[in-house]
């Protein structure tokens, strides 16, 4: 009897991938095929070759959508995709402590991912020029592979989502990473979204449709100081990405962070309890869309999409709208010779597990404006009136334009000191390395979206603190 065949152990990690993403990383102006001063013609290009349109529609002459008889919810006649539905919130703390609001509930798990392969000793990421209705300027540069479940198992009966094959299925491509992420808990009910990078291997022939391109993360480095140009999905997952720089020191050991995190997250009483959309107090819907009487927030709006290059190329749906520009900042200061951040540990409404770790500062300064300072969030004043020459990053980017129109905020780097940003900060706010929450980003529900945006843009090269 011949005797079992020992089964063979593998690295518990990619021990060389570090390095190659730092090699990527330095390949800032040209990758593979395609420089990154041509990216713009190739974009525009891109648009040319595709019929692109959003109208604005009241949300009761969407076609395959109405509002659920007894509840008011918005929903799709399927079933599947999202539904519009009301929340009310009740917290232990705060300066607002109690709300009702219309939220996003979408429970399906979808997929954010990207596809690297190396050329020439170099990695690179397959891109996407994804059209979203709700981005100002339409096209932007997204994740590979960027679909909700209803997406890729074609509920619509449009085409199939190109590349999946690398990401689902016996034969996908070598994982790297594979880690669900929360989204935006002010709008979004407990969604959740799979962030994934695989490699496909050096004899892999991985067909290149028109749409997408390779390019180095040293090029997406580079794009991330553009405004509206790499989407939320693509940075979400960039920020997934095992981290190419780590430092040896921090204020906090891993274990002291990882304390106060969840002494934080056990201690905040929160009660989120979904209610029908016609019960949403505060808020009123009319024939075109539903909103505050006093303006503030965002409003629920309908669009008419026709997109050459989708799986669908027509559909009905509605978006959020906020109604101003977000201020999204991390303040931070050198301690012992280590960039540190300031941390937030942030209640959102829709968070699955009370709080996210956030940046320092995140917030649509108008919606504050009608209360006292001191009601007002901690270090805003501070992000509003940083001296340029203390703003190591600047730049506009665009929110999920598949669920918000025109949905922006601007995302700041700002350098403080002692008198700005003790080493003993206000309850709520901790100092952590770059390193230690990008650590954290390999598990789910920690570093919460508008944070991962910014660790994408140090992960990428985009800034250095």
């Amino acid at each position: 009897m011949t005797a079992p065949v020992a089964p063979s152990l593998r690295s518990r990690a990619a021990e060389d991938l570090a390095a190659r993403l730092a090699r990527s990383a330095a390949a800032t102006g040209a990758g593979h095929a395609l420089r990154t001063a041509d990216v713009d013609e190739w974009l525009a290009g891109r648009a040319r070759a595709h019929r692109f349109r959003v109208e604005r529609r009241p949300l009761g002459a969407l076609d395959g959508w109405s509002f659920a008889e007894g509840t008011g919810n918005l929903v799709h006649h399927t079933g599947k995709f999202f539904s519009v539905e009301g929340l009310h919130v009740t917290l232990s703390e705060g300066s607002v402590r109690s709300w009702q609001q219309p939220i996003i509930r979408q429970p399906e798990v979808g997929i954010l991912g990207i596809l690297a392969k190396e050329f020439d000793g170099v990695l690179h990421f397959l891109m996407q020029a994804k059209m979203e209705p709700g981005n100002r300027n339409v096209l932007q540069l997204s994740p590979t592979v960027q679909a909700t479940r209803s997406n890729y198992s074609t509920v619509h009966r449009g085409s199939r989502v190109k590349y999946l094959e690398y990401f689902a299925g016996a034969d996908r491509a070598l994982v790297h990473a594979d880690v669900l992420q929360s989204e935006h808990g002010s709008w979004f009910y407990r969604k959740a979204n799979r962030n994934m990078l695989v490699e496909a291997g050096p004899d892999a022939e991985v067909p290149l449709d028109d749409d997408f391109c390779w390019l180095t993360l040293g090029q997406l480095g580079e794009l991330l100081r553009r405004d509206n140009l790499v989407n939320m999905d693509a940075r979400t997952v960039i920020a997934c990405f095992p981290p190419v720089h780590t430092s040896e020191g921090a204020l906090l050991s891993d274990a002291e962070l990882q304390s106060w995190f969840t002494v934080e997250r056990s201690r905040h009483d929160v009660d989120m309890r979904r209610i029908p959309l016609n019960q949403v107090e505060g808020w009123q819907r009319g024939d075109d869309v539903v909103e505050r009487p006093d303006g503030r927030y965002f409003r629920v709006v309908g669009v008419r999409v026709e997109a050459g290059n989708r799986e669908v190329t027509g559909w009905d749906q509605p978006l959020f709208e906020p109604t101003g520009t977000g201020v999204t900042a991390f303040l931070y200061r050198r301690i012992g010779g280590a960039p540190h951040l300031l941390v937030n540990a942030k209640v959102e409404a829709g968070f699955l597990d009370t709080v996210e770790l956030a940046p320092t500062v995140q917030a649509n300064p108008g919606n504050w404006e009608h209360l006292p300072p001191a009601d007002r969030p901690p270090f805003l004043d501070l992000a509003l009136d940083a001296p340029a020459d203390r703003v190591r990053y600047a730049a506009i980017h665009s929110e999920e334009g598949g669920r918000f129109l025109n949905a922006e905020s601007r995302y700041l780097f700002i350098e403080t000191d002692d008198s700005e940003t003790p080493l003993d900060p206000p309850a709520g706010y901790q100092w952590a390395t770059p390193g230690q929450l990008g650590a954290l980003t390999a598990h789910g529900h920690y570093v919460n979206v508008q944070a991962r945006t910014l660790l994408s843009c140090i992960d990428a090269g985009a800034v250095e603190l």
